[in-house]
């Protein structure tokens, strides 16, 4: 078996480049022979050759118990170990919210002030964050306020009654319109919570707005033409990546403890990467997309972002289990989570497809092997393993999310197509190139991929990479603001997180360091269905061997 995943050397096109080449791809003359050397380009005519070997899967559906896969004795590695933290710099956790209101060092209500005008702060820099979409003062302060009567009767919700949290603009928040990025019209106030955004909500949650993402999740750099351009706090001078782009910033600067995102090619993974946060993709169905208007439908994932595990796993916690709302929901395996962080990670096998686990920046390779020794000095233990067609994957998870994205947005194309960005305007076009033929063809190389990654799962217990194979890519100038074309660098953000969409398999990222300029590094876990637990366990123990740095960009909302 060969590793088949490669870098591109392609141009990169600043605006009036890629202006350009959208209109030769819209044209009826030219753009079908454009589109072809596209498509050739990038491999995805392979679709077009493939036997019908295998019954197309619709979608990346899991049993509860797959026998074919021996089981993690739940007790292996589990030991509970004094919780130390995580070393280095931090922000203000759940926990600590918490703490301050039953000191009463401050109020719900002081924070929803601080967090206004944190806000405020952050976008009136000479270069802003861009972090949100929309806030509703008035609906915050009013949330504030019902929280703040809570803790004062001595009646709080719980853990989360106070706690600021952002949602990315691709859920439905009461109140509030849910644009997915765009500027398409038509877009009405939701009048009703996402299921996710509900639950938290029902904890005492302040939702304090809309989060920035890249337009209908199409890219992963973040660079919005419509809402601004989401900055990393880091280096404001880079992209904080997408399409979880204000929801990563959010977090890593401080503005919120957790923000919900969406990832379906790595929209959560990558941003929390390139910011140096947390992130988790749930297995497929785990939590409800209730509320989520679909951009994809068999390949989308809600999940937390946080500034540490223990946060990322407790926000997990509040949205996952089943919703009668969302039939991909019921009948999984019960919600659980180690009380604790875990003392090592005895008899927890990680699986490693060295060629895939290098095939990133020097920078990148390094800081993740030196936390893979670090795990392994904790008890696990290191499988080599190999997966088979990674680029036929590739290739299937593009053909299978750019059509359903296309599907998504079709009554407003092509008569409001000028309205989009640039680059979505290019993959849209792309995407209404596949014929179903192709389509199918895809969807049984999903059925090929999941028998493939089951039995890598036979041996191990997750498969362990690099998030991103690049740091997070500079701002250039001849894209702004409104957008530009960079494939190279796309292929070297998403090489680790696409075929986890495609098989509907769990992923978590965590921060593995820092490059030689300071901007974050991160590390990838991937688990077998339904393993959200292990992974956190992963992830917790990588914590504690990771030093944070502060980000360039910090708006703290309370002291720690």
């Amino acid at each position: 078996m060969s590793y088949d995943l490669r870098s591109l050397t392609l141009p990169r096109l600043g605006t009036r480049s890629l202006r350009v080449l959208v209109a030769l791809a819209e044209s009826p003359v030219v753009g079908p022979l454009l589109v072809e050397k596209l498509r050739h380009d990038g491999g995805v005519n392979r679709l077009r050759h493939l036997p019908a070997a295998d019954q197309p899967t619709p979608l990346p559906l899991h049993p509860p118990d797959d026998p074919c896969i021996p089981p993690l004795d739940q007790r292996a590695g589990s030991d509970v170990a004094r919780q130390t933290g995580q070393p280095g710099f931090r922000v203000a956790s759940v926990g600590d919210f918490t703490n301050a209101y039953r000191r009463r060092d401050c109020t719900p209500m002081d924070v929803a002030e601080r967090f206004l005008a944190q806000w405020r702060t952050s976008d009136h820099d000479p270069r802003p964050l861009r972090a949100f979409i929309s806030v509703n003062e008035t609906d915050l302060r009013s949330q504030a306020q019902a929280s703040a009567e809570r803790w004062q009767r001595g009646e709080p919700l719980g853990a989360w009654d106070g706690v600021p949290v952002a949602v990315k603009d691709e859920m439905d928040v009461a109140g509030y319109e849910t644009t997915q990025g765009t500027r398409l019209p038509g877009r009405t106030r939701a009048t009703s919570d996402a299921t996710v955004v509900a639950r938290l909500r029902c904890a005492g949650a302040l939702i304090v707005g809309k989060a920035n993402m890249h337009e209908l999740g199409i890219n992963v750099t973040g660079l919005n033409p419509h809402h601004g351009t989401v900055r990393n706090p880091y280096d404001d001078r880079h992209h904080s990546g997408g399409s979880s782009s204000g929801p990563a910033a959010a977090v890593a600067s401080g503005l919120v403890p957790v923000a919900l995102g969406a990832d379906g090619g790595g929209s959560i993974r990558i941003p929390s990467s390139f910011c140096g946060v947390v992130g988790l993709k749930p297995t497929f169905g785990r939590v409800s997309e209730h509320g989520a208007p679909p951009l994809v439908w068999s390949m989308a994932h809600i999940g937390p972002i946080a500034a540490t595990v223990t946060d990322c796993a407790a926000a997990y916690a509040a949205i996952a289990g089943d919703d009668s709302l969302d039939p991909a929901t019921q009948g999984h395996p019960e919600v659980s989570l180690d009380p604790a962080p875990p003392a090592s990670l005895r008899n927890v096998r990680l699986g490693v497809y060295r060629p895939w686990f290098s095939h990133a920046s020097p920078d990148i390779a390094s800081r993740c092997s030196d936390l893979l020794s670090a795990l392994v000095a904790r008890g696990a233990e290191a499988v080599e393993v190999e997966i088979p067609d990674l680029d036929l994957q590739r290739v299937a998870h593009v053909a299978i999310i750019t059509s359903e994205m296309a599907s998504a947005i079709g009554a407003c194309y092509p008569d409001r197509r000028t309205l989009l960005a640039l680059d979505t305007r290019l993959a849209i076009r792309l995407a209404r190139s596949f014929s179903g033929a192709e389509l199918l063809a895809a969807a049984r190389v999903r059925t090929m991929a999941m028998a493939a990654w089951r039995e890598v799962f036979r041996r191990v217990h997750a498969v362990v990479t690099p998030t991103t194979a690049q740091v997070a890519p500079a701002i250039r100038d001849e894209m702004m603001p409104d957008g530009g074309s960079d494939l190279a660098m796309t292929t070297e953000a998403m090489r680790f997180a696409f075929a986890s969409n495609l098989t509907g398999h769990p992923a978590i990222s965590f921060p593995a360091g820092y490059d030689g300029r300071g901007l974050p590094v991160g590390m990838q876990a991937i688990g077998r269905p339904w393993s959200e637990r292990l992974l956190f366990r992963i992830a917790a123990c990588a914590e504690e061997h990771v030093e944070r740095r502060a980000p360039q960009r910090s708006y703290p909302l309370i002291g720690v």
